[in-house]
């Protein structure tokens, strides 16, 4: 498999781990260039059109799905009979290994991967999604410590049957709820349960429930009362023993009903480790996700009397006729009996249950009543009105959010219809996200129930990323779900400047000159210049024109006045007629400047005086033009007419030069 290519866009890179359902491998999406985890579904489930079929389906409804907490869903495909999911590739551990390194983890740890766990249940709770495989296995720890909740391959979308397949269930069964177990209805108290085996866990370092094999394990969840944790770990609060407890009740009902009730006490919890204002209670292979048979009532009866077998008394091989025809003669006598109860009670049903019968109503909606005129109505109806309380961004404050029963259904006079009433939006306060990583925002508003807002940015001292500023500032109480806006630094701003021609200026005025447009002057080297004044500057290190960024250092060369070169002799041959001027009387000095344009790096420039013995080198030097300038000055002294050539680089530059001095 490493190296194949999937879809035309995924590689196989490496395999990073497997359960009991897929492989899991590294992969690098060649379009977007950047690494992926890719699920593979294994070659066994391949030739189960329903399987694949599931697999396809609710891969897509999980992809729905997009939370700080969820590893993300990008891509689902099949590709020669392989099918596959493209999942957001996060670096870290596994909940389990973390857990297998610690042992125990600390009350705070605990608090913490509990909450960000519950989060993302929300969050695919809201979206109708069941995970039904919640497990330490499937949950990624990064090295920041954030939890993020994977492997919805085997979810259900809640919208449609949540009930397991007919013969067989799907999960882990150290992790799945007594639901699953029995092939029951399964829906978000299930994912809840299995949350509470994960923190009972991480409190103890131990699953509550084990057994040679998987069927034994499902019954123990079934009927089986798990060690409490505080007695394998003496330190776990007892508050958080109770969230645990109420988390693993064997029936839905009597666990927590959604997230939002387990946030919160967790969230109380988190705020204040000694309260106690909660909702009322009424190995690596160790657990893989499998497919068990559906845990039937002659599973449980099997289970319950495997050991009555061996109690029998010691006359065992006796058979008891007497006992077997006493029972007969019994057995004869109850159904008799039975039969006769069942003719009295249809007679008494039908001759005077009209007595004893009561009307039936209609219940009616509730839903968005206020409840005053839900308390109003109910009485003129017969009922009678059962109120639970909790926070709604959207329904109206003391105004029904939901009913049980629904609308429509005929209850007796006098029944009690359960209605859960809006107290408003909850307030929040606002965390400080000022100096924080921009990529840490979204985790940190959505931990603490408020939404992203306007983001913008400009150009500070801060490192590109950082926030600047907020608004609502922190600390600030607002209503749950606000939206925070924030300012996101671009790093320092980078201005440019455009260079000044500063050639044939004052040194202090070039100075000034840079200095005002935020450059500043980096070396200065003198030369000689019969061309410039003293202290005036010849040439310049980048030519003006240029466009640079602010403190850049501009290197100047400037003038330190002509030099004295004594004049060279020439010796005339005696009685040989010389038809140029002698030089060494009446000699003068004239500059000759060469410019050096269109010449890059270092030039190697020579100067010849051309008499009539033939030509005399008078100035050789090798000049970075870069360095020094595109400007040559050379002092020439001499009488009379004189010829001068000029080579560059071994090759004459242009005409003769002729001066008269």
């Amino acid at each position: 498999m490493i190296g194949k290519i999937l879809g035309n866009r995924y590689e196989i890179v490496e395999k990073i781990g497997g359960g009991g359902m897929a492989l899991v491998f590294k992969a690098k999406c060649n379009l977007l260039n950047r690494y992926v985890a890719v699920k593979i579904l294994r070659p066994e489930f391949t030739s189960d059109k329903a399987l694949i079929d599931k697999f396809k389906r609710e891969s897509q409804a999980a992809a729905s799905l997009s939370h700080p907490n969820v590893v993300n869903i990008y891509d689902v495909g099949e590709c020669e009979e392989i099918y596959y999911i493209v999942m957001e590739y996060v670096a870290g551990k596994t909940l389990k290994e973390v857990i297998r390194e610690k042992g125990l983890l600390s009350i705070e740890e605990i608090i913490d991967y509990s909450r960000q766990i519950a989060f993302a249940l929300r969050h695919a709770h809201h979206n109708h999604i069941i995970h039904r495989d919640i497990k330490p296995h499937n949950i990624l720890v990064t090295n920041d410590k954030r939890a993020k909740v994977t492997d919805f391959g085997i979810a259900l979308a809640a919208s449609s049957s949540t009930m397991t397949n007919s013969g067989s269930v799907f999960g882990s069964v150290h992790y799945f709820s007594p639901e699953q177990a029995r092939g029951g209805y399964t829906d978000e108290k299930s994912d809840l349960y299995s949350l509470g085996i994960v923190m009972y866990e991480m409190a103890t370092g131990k699953v509550p429930f084990d057994g040679d094999s998987p069927i034994t394990v499902a019954l123990k969840h079934i009927q089986d009362k798990p060690i409490t944790p505080s007695e394998i770990n003496p330190k776990l609060p007892q508050v958080l023993e109770d969230i645990i407890l109420k988390l693993m009740m064997k029936e839905q009902s009597s666990r927590y009903q959604n997230t939002e009730e387990l946030l919160d006490d967790l969230t109380k919890l988190k705020n204040d480790p000694h309260t106690k204002t909660f909702h009322q209670r009424v190995s690596q292979e160790d657990s893989p996700t499998q497919i068990i048979p559906i845990i039937s009532d002659e599973d449980i009866k099997k289970n319950t009397n495997i050991n009555t077998t061996t109690n029998t008394n010691t006359n065992a091989n006796q058979p008891p006729k007497k006992n077997k025809k006493v029972n007969k003669t019994i057995v004869i006598y109850g159904v008799v009996a039975a039969l006769i109860a069942a003719l009295l009670f249809t007679f008494g049903f039908y001759y005077f249950g009209s007595i004893f019968r009561t009307a039936e109503v209609e219940v009616p909606n509730f839903v968005g009543m206020s409840q005053e005129d839900a308390e109003a109505l109910v009485e003129t109806l017969g009922l009678t009105l059962s109120v639970q309380t909790r926070y709604d961004d959207e329904v109206e404050e003391n105004h029904i959010i939901s009913q049980t029963p629904s609308e429509g259904t005929m209850v007796k006079e006098g029944y009690g219809v359960r209605v859960i009433v809006s107290i408003g939006t909850k307030d929040v306060e606002v965390p400080d996200i000022v100096f924080r990583s921009e990529a840490d925002v979204p985790y940190i508003l959505t931990n603490a129930h408020l939404t992203e807002g306007e983001k913008l940015y400009e150009f500070s001292d801060l490192s590109a990323g950082t926030i600047i500023r907020q608004n609502p500032r922190a600390g600030a109480t607002v209503a749950q779900g606000t939206a925070v806006t924030f300012v996101v630094s671009k790093g320092p701003e980078k201005v440019t400047v455009t260079i000044p021609n500063m050639v044939g200026t004052d040194l202090e005025v070039a100075r000034r000159s840079l200095g005002q447009l935020k450059l500043r002057v980096g070396s200065i080297r003198e030369e000689f210049s019969n061309e410039f004044p003293i202290n005036t500057v010849i040439s310049q290190g980048i030519q003006a024109g240029v466009a640079v960024e602010e403190n850049t250092e501009i290197n100047l060369v400037i003038s330190k006045g002509p030099e004295k070169i004594d004049p060279p002799v020439e010796e005339t041959p005696p009685n040989e007629e010389n038809n140029d001027e002698d030089t060494t009387v009446n000699n003068s000095v004239k500059s000759i400047t060469i410019n050096l344009e269109g010449y890059t790096g270092t030039v190697d420039l020579e100067i010849f005086r051309i008499t009539s013995s033939g030509k005399q080198r008078l100035f050789n030097k090798k000049h970075n033009v870069e360095k020094e300038g595109q400007y040559v000055t050379f002092n020439a002294s001499g009488s009379g007419r004189q010829v001068f050539e000029v080579y560059l680089n071994g090759k004459k530059d242009g005409e003769q030069i002729v001066i008269n001095f």
